[in-house]
């Protein structure tokens, strides 16, 4: 699964790109501490850091 399914996931559950740096993005969502989201775009993440990425944000399967 490439990055960017999850970040459209985590862009349409609410969390907004409050700056980017390199390939650093600071996502901003009210409720929830900010997270750093820190992927190469044809990276895939595999399922222990999507584990991580939705304990972090709230994001769930049916998201994606």
């Amino acid at each position: 699964m490439s990055n960017w399914p999850a970040l459209a996931a985590l862009l349409r559950i609410g969390w907004r790109i409050d700056r980017t740096t390199g390939l650093h993005k600071l996502l901003r969502r009210e409720g929830w501490s900010d997270y750093e989201f820190a992927y190469h775009d044809r990276a895939e993440i595999g399922r222990a850091m999507l584990s991580r990425i939705a304990k972090h944000t709230g994001l769930k399967p049916e998201d994606l």
